[in-house]
């Protein structure tokens, strides 16, 4: 479902570009949602997923109509920054810290992530990390920090950047027998686990909140405001909300809708 740059000249019918994570495609509930919006409204919702970082820098130059991400300080600044009109609360998961069944840190069945990582940067037990300025390596980051760790400085050794999305950067972990943070969406729906299980999981630190935003028409006047905003209201909306809740695969959800209404 990823837009081409092409496809954007293409005015046939309505449409927006959404700005979005790569979580939100490789778990399969934009694909889920998207056709339910385009029957109710008539508008086709073309996405481009990239890491968080990146979609915002997109949004800022103007390159979508919607934003739907993962990192709420960057985007309450993206809003700050006069770039988007209002953040709201869409949905949320968790983060999770999977890795082989040898369990090379000894962290498996552990619900500390700070504790967990300590044991992991002493073991020197590889971890494989995005590296690319998305939502899960500023978590991933921001996490390190509070637990004391300084992983940069064996970038290349047990610390191992890949500078890619998700799934990519799953793949990579497992070919290297790697423990990896990833949200719990993408991991439920990643095909390719082989031995791999959660090992940590359950801390409070792993909050995973979602938010939507349309981008700003006064800083862009491409913006399509209109059908941008039927979007964000369809999301935010007691239809919308429970699309969400209703996706799931092998019978598990894989993200929650918390929407505050008394915001909007």
């Amino acid at each position: 479902m990823l837009a081409q740059p092409a496809d954007f000249a293409r005015a046939d019918d309505p449409f927006i570009v959404v700005q979005s994570t790569t979580s939100t495609q490789n778990s399969g509930l934009l694909d889920y949602l998207l056709p339910m919006f385009k029957e109710k409204t008539g508008i086709e919702v073309r996405v481009v997923a990239v890491g968080t970082g990146q979609a915002i820098k997109n949004a800022v130059n103007g390159d979508g109509d919607v934003l739907l991400v993962h990192a709420k300080p960057a985007e309450e600044k993206f809003v700050a920054d006069g770039f988007g009109v209002k953040r709201f609360d869409l949905m949320y998961n968790d983060f999770v810290v999977v890795g082989p069944a040898s369990d090379p840190a000894g962290v498996a069945s552990s619900n500390d992530i700070l504790g967990s990582l300590k044991k992991i940067a002493d073991a020197g037990a590889p971890f494989a990390s995005r590296g690319d300025d998305s939502g899960t390596h500023k978590k991933e980051k921001a996490l390190w920090k509070e637990a004391g760790g300084d992983p940069d400085a064996a970038s290349g050794s047990w610390y191992r950047e890949t500078g890619s999305g998700m799934g990519a950067t799953l793949n990579a972990a497992v070919g290297m027998g790697a423990y990896a943070l990833t949200d719990r969406a993408t991991w439920i729906a990643f095909q390719n686990k082989g031995d791999y299980k959660i090992a940590v999981e359950g801390d409070d630190r792993l909050f995973n909140q979602y938010g939507v935003i349309l981008v700003n028409p006064e800083k862009h006047a491409n913006v399509k405001v209109k059908e941008g905003q039927a979007f964000v209201d369809w999301l935010l909306s007691a239809e919308g909300q429970k699309a969400i809740a209703s996706y799931k695969v092998d019978g598990q959800q894989l993200f929650f809708p918390n929407a505050d209404k008394s915001n909007m």
